[in-house]
Protein backbone atom coordinates (compact mmCIF):
# COMPACT_ATOMS: atom_id res chain seq x y z
CA UNK A 1 0.00 0.00 0.00
CA UNK A 2 3.32 2.47 0.65
CA UNK A 3 4.85 1.34 -2.21
CA UNK A 4 1.78 2.61 -4.59
CA UNK A 5 1.27 5.73 -2.45
CA UNK A 6 4.72 6.65 -3.35
CA UNK A 7 4.29 5.96 -6.65
CA UNK A 8 1.16 7.91 -7.04
CA UNK A 9 3.11 10.40 -5.72
CA UNK A 10 5.86 10.50 -7.77
CA UNK A 11 3.13 10.71 -11.37
CA UNK A 12 1.74 13.73 -9.26
CA UNK A 13 4.97 15.36 -8.86
CA UNK A 14 5.99 14.85 -11.96
CA UNK A 15 2.98 16.50 -13.91
CA UNK A 16 2.93 18.95 -11.62
CA UNK A 17 6.46 19.50 -13.02
CA UNK A 18 5.84 18.74 -16.41
CA UNK A 19 3.66 21.54 -16.22
CA UNK A 20 5.01 24.30 -13.59
CA UNK A 21 8.60 23.52 -13.53
CA UNK A 22 9.84 21.58 -16.58
CA UNK A 23 13.29 22.52 -16.08
CA UNK A 24 12.97 19.49 -13.33
CA UNK A 25 11.79 17.08 -15.38
CA UNK A 26 14.72 16.92 -17.60
CA UNK A 27 18.36 14.66 -16.42
CA UNK A 28 21.32 16.61 -15.93
CA UNK A 29 23.21 17.09 -18.61
CA UNK A 30 21.04 16.06 -21.43
CA UNK A 31 21.93 16.55 -24.70
CA UNK A 32 20.67 15.20 -28.27
CA UNK A 33 21.68 12.56 -30.09
CA UNK A 34 20.52 14.38 -33.85
CA UNK A 35 23.03 12.01 -35.55
CA UNK A 36 20.27 9.03 -34.13
CA UNK A 37 17.00 10.58 -34.48
CA UNK A 38 13.80 8.18 -35.81
CA UNK A 39 12.22 8.79 -38.48
CA UNK A 40 9.07 11.32 -38.48
CA UNK A 41 6.67 7.94 -39.78
CA UNK A 42 6.85 4.29 -39.12
CA UNK A 43 7.53 2.39 -41.64
CA UNK A 44 6.35 -1.80 -41.93
CA UNK A 45 8.43 -4.55 -43.67
CA UNK A 46 7.41 -7.23 -46.27
CA UNK A 47 3.57 -6.30 -45.49
CA UNK A 48 0.97 -6.31 -48.72
CA UNK A 49 0.63 -2.73 -49.45
CA UNK A 50 -2.35 -0.47 -50.86
CA UNK A 51 -1.22 2.78 -52.94
CA UNK A 52 -3.32 5.52 -52.48
CA UNK A 53 -4.01 8.10 -55.60
CA UNK A 54 -1.28 10.85 -55.46
CA UNK A 55 -3.63 13.20 -57.92
CA UNK A 56 -4.43 14.96 -54.97
CA UNK A 57 -7.34 17.67 -55.44
CA UNK A 58 -6.83 21.19 -55.16
CA UNK A 59 -10.58 21.97 -53.25
CA UNK A 60 -12.27 19.68 -50.80
CA UNK A 61 -15.81 18.85 -52.07
CA UNK A 62 -18.48 17.62 -50.46
CA UNK A 63 -19.99 14.16 -50.43
CA UNK A 64 -23.76 14.48 -51.26
CA UNK A 65 -24.76 11.02 -52.70
CA UNK A 66 -24.81 9.52 -49.10
CA UNK A 67 -22.77 6.51 -50.77
CA UNK A 68 -19.36 5.47 -48.83
CA UNK A 69 -16.54 6.71 -50.48
CA UNK A 70 -14.37 5.30 -52.83
CA UNK A 71 -10.74 4.30 -51.68
CA UNK A 72 -9.09 7.05 -53.76
CA UNK A 73 -11.49 9.83 -51.84
CA UNK A 74 -10.28 7.76 -48.62
CA UNK A 75 -7.06 8.43 -49.21
CA UNK A 76 -7.33 11.96 -50.03
CA UNK A 77 -8.71 12.45 -46.61
CA UNK A 78 -5.79 10.75 -45.13
CA UNK A 79 -3.29 13.06 -46.90
CA UNK A 80 -4.90 16.26 -45.86
CA UNK A 81 -4.97 15.42 -42.02
CA UNK A 82 -1.56 13.40 -41.53
CA UNK A 83 0.06 13.53 -44.98
CA UNK A 84 3.74 14.69 -45.77
CA UNK A 85 2.68 17.90 -47.86
CA UNK A 86 6.27 19.96 -48.31
CA UNK A 87 10.08 19.44 -47.64
CA UNK A 88 11.12 22.56 -46.51
CA UNK A 89 15.18 24.33 -45.93
CA UNK A 90 15.94 26.80 -43.43
CA UNK A 91 19.14 28.42 -42.50
CA UNK A 92 20.07 28.85 -38.60
CA UNK A 93 22.74 30.84 -37.46
CA UNK A 94 25.03 29.33 -34.63
CA UNK A 95 25.03 33.36 -32.63
CA UNK A 96 28.87 33.51 -32.91
CA UNK A 97 30.76 36.67 -34.48
CA UNK A 98 31.21 34.74 -37.56
CA UNK A 99 27.41 34.32 -37.87
CA UNK A 100 28.58 30.40 -38.89
CA UNK A 101 25.13 29.34 -40.37
CA UNK A 102 23.63 25.27 -40.37
CA UNK A 103 21.27 24.19 -42.54
CA UNK A 104 18.11 21.95 -41.43
CA UNK A 105 15.69 20.60 -43.15
CA UNK A 106 12.05 19.04 -42.63
CA UNK A 107 9.43 17.17 -43.78
CA UNK A 108 6.01 19.29 -42.88
CA UNK A 109 2.29 18.35 -42.85
CA UNK A 110 -1.04 20.37 -43.26
CA UNK A 111 -0.81 20.17 -38.82
CA UNK A 112 1.83 21.68 -36.15
CA UNK A 113 4.01 19.44 -34.43
CA UNK A 114 6.72 19.95 -31.59
CA UNK A 115 10.20 20.27 -33.33
CA UNK A 116 8.47 18.96 -36.61
CA UNK A 117 8.66 15.48 -35.13
CA UNK A 118 5.20 13.98 -35.66
CA UNK A 119 4.89 11.38 -32.85
CA UNK A 120 1.63 10.35 -33.93
CA UNK A 121 0.55 7.46 -36.43
CA UNK A 122 -2.62 7.10 -38.15
CA UNK A 123 -4.07 3.70 -38.78
CA UNK A 124 -7.44 2.84 -40.14
CA UNK A 125 -10.21 0.23 -40.11
CA UNK A 126 -11.76 -0.04 -43.30
CA UNK A 127 -14.77 -1.57 -45.04
CA UNK A 128 -14.45 -0.45 -48.59
CA UNK A 129 -15.53 -1.53 -52.14
CA UNK A 130 -11.60 -3.08 -54.32
CA UNK A 131 -9.60 -3.18 -51.19
CA UNK A 132 -10.03 -6.39 -48.27
CA UNK A 133 -11.75 -5.32 -44.88
CA UNK A 134 -9.19 -5.07 -42.23
CA UNK A 135 -6.74 -3.07 -40.30
CA UNK A 136 -4.23 -0.71 -42.18
CA UNK A 137 -1.87 1.44 -41.52
CA UNK A 138 -1.44 4.50 -43.12
CA UNK A 139 2.10 5.05 -44.59
CA UNK A 140 2.52 8.70 -44.89
CA UNK A 141 6.04 8.21 -46.41
CA UNK A 142 4.57 6.88 -49.39
CA UNK A 143 1.01 7.57 -49.60
CA UNK A 144 -0.17 4.39 -49.67
CA UNK A 145 -2.16 1.72 -47.28
CA UNK A 146 -0.42 -0.80 -45.29
CA UNK A 147 -2.49 -4.56 -44.75
CA UNK A 148 -1.95 -5.30 -41.13
CA UNK A 149 -4.97 -7.74 -40.29
CA UNK A 150 -7.54 -8.71 -42.69
CA UNK A 151 -10.93 -9.44 -41.42
CA UNK A 152 -14.22 -7.62 -40.20
CA UNK A 153 -13.60 -6.62 -36.72
CA UNK A 154 -17.08 -4.63 -36.07
CA UNK A 155 -18.17 -6.52 -32.88
CA UNK A 156 -14.31 -7.04 -31.62
CA UNK A 157 -14.46 -3.09 -31.66
CA UNK A 158 -18.32 -2.21 -30.79
CA UNK A 159 -16.86 -4.29 -27.06
CA UNK A 160 -13.92 -2.09 -26.90
CA UNK A 161 -15.71 0.82 -27.34
CA UNK A 162 -18.30 3.13 -25.54
CA UNK A 163 -21.76 0.87 -25.49
CA UNK A 164 -24.03 1.46 -28.28
CA UNK A 165 -21.28 2.66 -30.82
CA UNK A 166 -22.38 1.58 -34.19
CA UNK A 167 -19.60 0.32 -35.16
CA UNK A 168 -21.44 -1.26 -38.16
CA UNK A 169 -22.59 1.99 -39.66
CA UNK A 170 -18.88 3.20 -40.47
CA UNK A 171 -16.79 3.13 -43.89
CA UNK A 172 -13.92 3.73 -41.95
CA UNK A 173 -12.58 4.11 -38.04
CA UNK A 174 -9.45 6.01 -37.87
CA UNK A 175 -7.42 5.44 -34.83
CA UNK A 176 -4.06 7.90 -33.37
CA UNK A 177 -1.07 6.46 -31.44
CA UNK A 178 1.67 7.92 -29.93
CA UNK A 179 4.95 6.67 -30.90
CA UNK A 180 6.87 7.04 -27.65
CA UNK A 181 10.87 7.59 -29.24
CA UNK A 182 9.65 9.89 -32.03
CA UNK A 183 9.65 12.82 -29.65
CA UNK A 184 11.28 11.52 -26.65
CA UNK A 185 14.90 11.83 -28.18
CA UNK A 186 14.75 15.53 -28.61
CA UNK A 187 12.39 16.97 -25.53
CA UNK A 188 13.03 13.84 -22.89
CA UNK A 189 10.48 13.26 -20.16
CA UNK A 190 8.52 16.83 -21.73
CA UNK A 191 7.35 14.92 -25.01
CA UNK A 192 4.69 13.88 -22.72
CA UNK A 193 3.07 17.58 -22.86
CA UNK A 194 3.59 17.35 -26.59
CA UNK A 195 2.60 14.19 -27.39
CA UNK A 196 -0.75 14.75 -25.97
CA UNK A 197 -1.37 18.05 -28.13
CA UNK A 198 0.08 16.74 -31.05
CA UNK A 199 -2.56 13.83 -31.54
CA UNK A 200 -5.40 16.80 -30.71
CA UNK A 201 -4.17 18.82 -33.39
CA UNK A 202 -4.24 15.54 -35.58
CA UNK A 203 -7.69 15.03 -34.42
CA UNK A 204 -8.77 18.48 -35.31
CA UNK A 205 -8.30 18.16 -38.41
CA UNK A 206 -9.72 15.34 -38.81
CA UNK A 207 -12.85 16.63 -37.48
CA UNK A 208 -12.09 19.63 -40.30
CA UNK A 209 -11.42 17.63 -43.29
CA UNK A 210 -13.86 15.04 -42.64
CA UNK A 211 -17.16 17.89 -42.24
CA UNK A 212 -15.37 19.22 -45.76
CA UNK A 213 -15.90 15.81 -47.46
CA UNK A 214 -19.53 15.45 -45.56
CA UNK A 215 -18.50 12.67 -43.39
CA UNK A 216 -19.87 12.19 -39.79
CA UNK A 217 -17.58 11.82 -36.86
CA UNK A 218 -17.44 10.96 -33.69
CA UNK A 219 -13.88 11.17 -31.22
CA UNK A 220 -13.77 8.25 -28.64
CA UNK A 221 -11.10 8.87 -25.74
CA UNK A 222 -12.79 6.47 -23.57
CA UNK A 223 -12.22 2.51 -24.93
CA UNK A 224 -10.05 -0.23 -24.17
CA UNK A 225 -6.62 0.56 -24.73
CA UNK A 226 -4.92 -3.08 -24.66
CA UNK A 227 -7.65 -4.55 -26.79
CA UNK A 228 -7.37 -1.71 -29.58
CA UNK A 229 -3.28 -2.15 -29.10
CA UNK A 230 -3.96 -5.76 -29.46
CA UNK A 231 -5.78 -5.48 -32.38
CA UNK A 232 -3.33 -3.13 -34.27
CA UNK A 233 -0.33 -4.74 -33.53
CA UNK A 234 0.97 -2.27 -31.35
CA UNK A 235 3.66 -3.01 -28.59
CA UNK A 236 1.93 -0.82 -26.03
CA UNK A 237 5.89 -0.24 -24.64
CA UNK A 238 6.48 1.96 -27.92
CA UNK A 239 3.25 3.18 -28.77
CA UNK A 240 -0.44 3.47 -27.72
CA UNK A 241 -3.57 4.40 -29.51
CA UNK A 242 -4.72 7.78 -27.86
CA UNK A 243 -7.95 8.58 -29.63
CA UNK A 244 -10.44 6.61 -31.44
CA UNK A 245 -12.59 8.58 -34.89
CA UNK A 246 -15.12 6.53 -36.05
CA UNK A 247 -16.32 7.70 -39.92
CA UNK A 248 -19.80 7.54 -41.70
CA UNK A 249 -21.84 8.90 -43.76
CA UNK A 250 -25.11 8.81 -41.67
CA UNK A 251 -25.92 11.85 -40.50
CA UNK A 252 -24.48 11.46 -37.37
CA UNK A 253 -23.19 9.18 -34.99
CA UNK A 254 -25.11 8.49 -32.35
CA UNK A 255 -24.88 5.87 -29.70
CA UNK A 256 -27.98 3.87 -29.05
CA UNK A 257 -28.08 2.82 -25.36
CA UNK A 258 -27.63 -0.85 -25.82
CA UNK A 259 -29.63 -2.46 -22.38
CA UNK A 260 -28.26 -5.68 -23.14
CA UNK A 261 -24.59 -5.16 -23.32
CA UNK A 262 -24.70 -1.81 -20.35
CA UNK A 263 -24.88 -4.92 -17.74
CA UNK A 264 -21.95 -6.20 -19.55
CA UNK A 265 -18.62 -5.42 -18.31
CA UNK A 266 -16.11 -6.60 -21.15
CA UNK A 267 -12.53 -7.36 -20.03
CA UNK A 268 -9.63 -6.40 -22.13
CA UNK A 269 -7.62 -9.25 -21.44
CA UNK A 270 -9.96 -11.28 -22.41
CA UNK A 271 -11.38 -9.64 -25.66
CA UNK A 272 -7.49 -9.77 -26.92
CA UNK A 273 -7.54 -13.72 -26.32
CA UNK A 274 -10.33 -13.63 -29.57
CA UNK A 275 -7.51 -12.43 -32.09
CA UNK A 276 -4.13 -13.60 -32.57
CA UNK A 277 -0.76 -11.59 -31.87
CA UNK A 278 0.85 -9.81 -34.71
CA UNK A 279 4.70 -9.86 -34.95
CA UNK A 280 5.33 -7.24 -37.59
CA UNK A 281 8.70 -5.46 -38.27
CA UNK A 282 8.60 -1.52 -37.90
CA UNK A 283 11.97 0.03 -38.98
CA UNK A 284 12.54 3.77 -37.05
CA UNK A 285 16.10 4.44 -37.95
CA UNK A 286 17.61 4.58 -34.12
CA UNK A 287 20.08 2.63 -33.19
CA UNK A 288 20.19 3.47 -29.77
CA UNK A 289 17.08 3.87 -28.23
CA UNK A 290 17.06 5.20 -24.37
CA UNK A 291 14.38 4.23 -21.94
CA UNK A 292 11.61 6.20 -20.88
CA UNK A 293 10.63 4.16 -17.82
CA UNK A 294 7.83 7.31 -16.65
CA UNK A 295 5.89 7.41 -20.13
CA UNK A 296 5.65 3.92 -20.05
CA UNK A 297 4.18 4.23 -16.32
CA UNK A 298 1.81 7.07 -17.14
CA UNK A 299 0.58 5.11 -20.30
CA UNK A 300 0.15 1.90 -18.44
CA UNK A 301 -1.95 4.01 -15.24
CA UNK A 302 -3.91 5.57 -18.15
CA UNK A 303 -5.29 2.50 -19.63
CA UNK A 304 -9.07 1.05 -19.43
CA UNK A 305 -9.05 -2.36 -18.43
CA UNK A 306 -12.13 -2.89 -18.09
CA UNK A 307 -15.63 -1.12 -20.05
CA UNK A 308 -16.46 -0.28 -15.94
CA UNK A 309 -13.93 2.41 -16.35
CA UNK A 310 -16.17 4.46 -18.72
CA UNK A 311 -17.49 7.10 -17.56
CA UNK A 312 -19.61 10.87 -18.46
CA UNK A 313 -18.38 14.09 -17.29
CA UNK A 314 -20.70 15.93 -15.88
CA UNK A 315 -21.43 19.54 -17.71
CA UNK A 316 -18.91 22.14 -15.86
CA UNK A 317 -21.07 25.19 -14.92
CA UNK A 318 -18.60 27.95 -16.84
CA UNK A 319 -17.57 31.37 -15.25
CA UNK A 320 -20.18 33.13 -16.25
CA UNK A 321 -19.16 37.10 -17.00
CA UNK A 322 -21.04 39.82 -15.13
CA UNK A 323 -22.07 42.51 -16.64
CA UNK A 324 -20.80 45.60 -15.38
CA UNK A 325 -18.40 48.51 -16.82
CA UNK A 326 -15.43 45.74 -17.56
CA UNK A 327 -17.00 44.26 -20.01
CA UNK A 328 -16.43 44.95 -23.85
CA UNK A 329 -18.61 43.24 -26.09
CA UNK A 330 -17.47 42.39 -29.17
CA UNK A 331 -19.47 43.12 -33.02
CA UNK A 332 -21.63 40.37 -34.19
CA UNK A 333 -19.98 38.95 -37.50
CA UNK A 334 -20.74 36.55 -40.45
CA UNK A 335 -19.88 32.90 -40.77
CA UNK A 336 -16.13 32.87 -42.13
CA UNK A 337 -16.30 30.96 -45.32
CA UNK A 338 -12.81 29.76 -46.39
CA UNK A 339 -11.43 27.14 -48.84
CA UNK A 340 -9.94 24.81 -46.10
CA UNK A 341 -7.81 23.32 -49.03
CA UNK A 342 -5.96 26.86 -49.69
CA UNK A 343 -6.16 27.51 -45.95
CA UNK A 344 -4.19 24.05 -45.61
CA UNK A 345 -1.07 25.22 -47.90
CA UNK A 346 -1.19 28.81 -46.32
CA UNK A 347 -0.81 28.08 -42.68
CA UNK A 348 2.20 29.16 -41.13
CA UNK A 349 3.67 29.15 -37.68
CA UNK A 350 6.14 32.72 -37.24
CA UNK A 351 8.46 33.11 -34.76
CA UNK A 352 10.84 35.92 -35.42
CA UNK A 353 8.49 36.85 -38.57
CA UNK A 354 5.95 38.59 -36.63
CA UNK A 355 5.62 42.26 -37.78
CA UNK A 356 3.53 44.45 -35.54
CA UNK A 357 0.17 45.52 -37.05
CA UNK A 358 -3.15 46.88 -36.11
CA UNK A 359 -5.64 44.18 -35.52
CA UNK A 360 -9.37 45.53 -36.10
CA UNK A 361 -12.06 44.37 -33.82
CA UNK A 362 -13.70 42.32 -36.03
CA UNK A 363 -10.98 40.20 -36.92
CA UNK A 364 -10.56 39.43 -33.29
CA UNK A 365 -14.55 39.03 -33.02
CA UNK A 366 -14.35 36.15 -36.16
CA UNK A 367 -11.09 34.49 -34.45
CA UNK A 368 -12.94 33.62 -31.26
CA UNK A 369 -16.25 33.88 -32.65
CA UNK A 370 -15.32 30.90 -35.48
CA UNK A 371 -13.21 29.12 -32.92
CA UNK A 372 -15.37 28.31 -30.17
CA UNK A 373 -18.08 27.67 -32.01
CA UNK A 374 -16.76 24.55 -32.90
CA UNK A 375 -18.56 21.58 -31.15
CA UNK A 376 -18.13 17.92 -31.99
CA UNK A 377 -19.66 14.46 -30.94
CA UNK A 378 -17.47 12.34 -28.49
CA UNK A 379 -17.70 9.84 -25.21
CA UNK A 380 -16.92 12.53 -22.79
CA UNK A 381 -20.87 13.84 -22.31
CA UNK A 382 -23.95 12.68 -23.72
CA UNK A 383 -24.69 15.57 -25.87
CA UNK A 384 -22.64 17.09 -29.38
CA UNK A 385 -19.71 18.27 -27.00
CA UNK A 386 -18.78 21.99 -26.51
CA UNK A 387 -15.12 21.98 -25.82
CA UNK A 388 -15.61 25.38 -24.33
CA UNK A 389 -17.15 23.61 -21.50
CA UNK A 390 -13.72 22.49 -20.52
CA UNK A 391 -11.64 24.54 -22.00
CA UNK A 392 -11.59 28.12 -22.28
CA UNK A 393 -9.54 31.45 -23.38
CA UNK A 394 -7.58 34.52 -22.03
CA UNK A 395 -5.54 36.88 -24.13
CA UNK A 396 -3.39 39.46 -23.73
CA UNK A 397 -4.54 42.31 -26.51
CA UNK A 398 -2.02 45.05 -28.01
CA UNK A 399 -2.95 47.60 -30.86
CA UNK A 400 -6.68 46.02 -31.05
CA UNK A 401 -8.24 48.23 -32.52
CA UNK A 402 -11.09 49.93 -29.95
CA UNK A 403 -9.84 47.42 -27.24
CA UNK A 404 -7.74 49.13 -24.55
CA UNK A 405 -4.54 47.25 -24.09
CA UNK A 406 -4.70 44.49 -21.29
CA UNK A 407 -5.61 40.99 -20.38
CA UNK A 408 -8.60 39.64 -20.93
CA UNK A 409 -10.59 36.47 -20.52
CA UNK A 410 -13.27 35.43 -23.47
CA UNK A 411 -17.16 34.60 -23.00
CA UNK A 412 -18.49 32.58 -26.00
CA UNK A 413 -21.66 32.85 -24.55
CA UNK A 414 -21.77 36.25 -24.37
CA UNK A 415 -19.79 36.60 -27.09
CA UNK A 416 -17.74 39.61 -24.84
CA UNK A 417 -14.11 40.37 -23.25
CA UNK A 418 -13.74 40.37 -19.81
CA UNK A 419 -11.23 43.18 -18.86
CA UNK A 420 -8.93 41.54 -16.14
CA UNK A 421 -6.29 44.38 -15.89
CA UNK A 422 -5.09 47.28 -18.29
CA UNK A 423 -1.58 47.35 -19.78
CA UNK A 424 1.04 46.09 -21.96
CA UNK A 425 2.35 42.75 -21.30
CA UNK A 426 4.62 41.91 -23.97
CA UNK A 427 7.91 42.66 -22.33
CA UNK A 428 6.21 40.35 -19.03
CA UNK A 429 5.04 37.79 -21.45
CA UNK A 430 8.27 37.73 -22.99
CA UNK A 431 10.25 37.59 -20.30
CA UNK A 432 8.14 34.50 -19.44
CA UNK A 433 9.91 32.08 -22.65
CA UNK A 434 12.04 29.88 -21.78
CA UNK A 435 13.41 29.66 -25.73
CA UNK A 436 12.89 33.37 -26.73
CA UNK A 437 12.31 32.05 -30.40
CA UNK A 438 9.07 34.37 -30.81
CA UNK A 439 9.12 38.32 -30.71
CA UNK A 440 6.13 39.05 -28.51
CA UNK A 441 6.65 42.53 -28.99
CA UNK A 442 5.53 41.93 -32.64
CA UNK A 443 2.48 40.12 -31.72
CA UNK A 444 -0.95 41.96 -31.13
CA UNK A 445 -2.81 39.00 -29.92
CA UNK A 446 -0.88 36.48 -26.69
CA UNK A 447 -4.09 33.88 -26.76
CA UNK A 448 -3.87 31.13 -24.07
CA UNK A 449 -6.00 28.09 -23.86
CA UNK A 450 -7.09 27.29 -20.05
CA UNK A 451 -7.72 24.51 -18.43
CA UNK A 452 -8.21 22.55 -14.98
CA UNK A 453 -5.36 22.19 -12.54
CA UNK A 454 -6.50 18.63 -11.76
CA UNK A 455 -6.26 17.75 -15.61
CA UNK A 456 -9.52 15.98 -14.96
CA UNK A 457 -8.26 13.48 -12.69
CA UNK A 458 -10.70 13.26 -10.31
CA UNK A 459 -13.40 11.66 -13.01
CA UNK A 460 -10.90 10.36 -15.59
CA UNK A 461 -7.73 9.27 -13.31
CA UNK A 462 -4.47 9.71 -15.29
CA UNK A 463 -5.95 9.19 -18.57
CA UNK A 464 -7.48 12.91 -17.91
CA UNK A 465 -4.22 14.55 -18.31
CA UNK A 466 -3.61 13.35 -22.33
CA UNK A 467 -7.50 14.35 -22.52
CA UNK A 468 -7.37 17.71 -21.59
CA UNK A 469 -4.22 18.21 -23.57
CA UNK A 470 -6.16 16.50 -26.73
CA UNK A 471 -9.01 18.65 -26.35
CA UNK A 472 -6.58 21.71 -26.18
CA UNK A 473 -5.01 20.49 -29.26
CA UNK A 474 -8.36 20.52 -31.20
CA UNK A 475 -8.91 24.30 -30.39
CA UNK A 476 -5.40 24.86 -31.79
CA UNK A 477 -5.81 23.48 -34.64
CA UNK A 478 -9.21 25.54 -35.49
CA UNK A 479 -7.47 28.80 -34.01
CA UNK A 480 -4.26 28.47 -36.52
CA UNK A 481 -6.68 27.69 -39.31
CA UNK A 482 -9.34 30.96 -38.67
CA UNK A 483 -5.93 32.89 -38.07
CA UNK A 484 -4.30 31.89 -41.00
CA UNK A 485 -7.90 32.58 -42.93
CA UNK A 486 -7.99 35.83 -41.54
CA UNK A 487 -4.70 37.10 -42.89
CA UNK A 488 -2.74 36.19 -39.69
CA UNK A 489 -0.18 33.32 -38.31
CA UNK A 490 -0.26 31.36 -35.02
CA UNK A 491 2.30 29.54 -33.44
CA UNK A 492 1.80 27.28 -30.57
CA UNK A 493 4.69 27.60 -27.26
CA UNK A 494 4.71 24.97 -24.47
CA UNK A 495 8.26 27.45 -23.84
CA UNK A 496 6.45 29.77 -21.52
CA UNK A 497 5.99 30.41 -17.38
CA UNK A 498 2.53 29.64 -16.63
CA UNK A 499 3.08 30.12 -13.21
CA UNK A 500 3.44 33.74 -14.50
CA UNK A 501 0.44 33.81 -16.92
CA UNK A 502 -1.92 32.18 -14.07
CA UNK A 503 -1.36 35.37 -11.82
CA UNK A 504 -1.65 37.59 -14.57
CA UNK A 505 -5.12 36.48 -15.77
CA UNK A 506 -5.95 35.84 -11.80
CA UNK A 507 -7.03 32.33 -12.35
CA UNK A 508 -4.16 30.42 -10.09
CA UNK A 509 -6.30 30.65 -7.16
CA UNK A 510 -9.72 29.45 -9.27
CA UNK A 511 -7.70 25.97 -10.09
CA UNK A 512 -7.20 26.83 -14.05
CA UNK A 513 -3.99 27.27 -15.64
CA UNK A 514 -2.69 28.27 -18.86
CA UNK A 515 -2.47 24.82 -20.97
CA UNK A 516 -0.52 26.37 -23.85
CA UNK A 517 0.40 29.74 -25.42
CA UNK A 518 -0.43 30.93 -28.72
CA UNK A 519 0.78 33.86 -30.23
CA UNK A 520 -1.13 35.87 -33.27
CA UNK A 521 -0.71 37.94 -35.66
CA UNK A 522 0.60 39.69 -39.04
CA UNK A 523 4.04 38.14 -40.27
CA UNK A 524 5.88 38.86 -43.09
CA UNK A 525 7.05 35.55 -45.59
CA UNK A 526 10.39 34.26 -44.48
CA UNK A 527 13.30 33.40 -46.72
CA UNK A 528 13.34 29.49 -46.98
CA UNK A 529 13.18 27.03 -49.32
CA UNK A 530 10.05 24.83 -49.36
CA UNK A 531 8.87 22.20 -52.18
CA UNK A 532 5.06 21.30 -51.92
CA UNK A 533 4.55 17.40 -52.59
CA UNK A 534 1.74 17.14 -54.14
CA UNK A 535 1.18 15.76 -58.25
Amino acid sequence: MEEKEDKELELETFLYQLHFETDKIFPPNWEVDWGDAPLPYKLYKGLPTTPLSAEVPLTLKQKEDGQNPSLKELGHFLWYVYGITQYSQSTVMDGTKEGNARFTQSLRRFVPSGGALYPNEIYVYIKLDNVPEGIYHYDAAHHRLVLLREGNYDTYLSRSLENGLPTSDCFCIAFVSTVFWKNFYKYNNFSYRLQGLDAGVVIGQSLEVAHRMGFSTRVCYQFLDRSINHLLGLSEQEESVYAVIPLSMKPSITCIDNVQKSGEMVVASELCKEIPVLHHVSYNRSKNVIDYPVLRKLNEVSMFETTKSFVKIKKNNCEKLTLDREMVFLPVTKSLSYDLADVCRDRYSPDIDFKLGEVSQTQLATLLKETFSFSYYNDLDDTQGQVKTRVSLYGSFYNVEGIPNGAYSYDSGTHALRRITNGDYREFLQSGLTLPNVNLYQVPLCLHLVGEKDHLKETLGYRGYRIQQMEAGILVQRLLLVSCALGMGGHPLLGFDANQCDELYRIDSKGKTSLIQIPVGPYRSRDWLRGRLLS
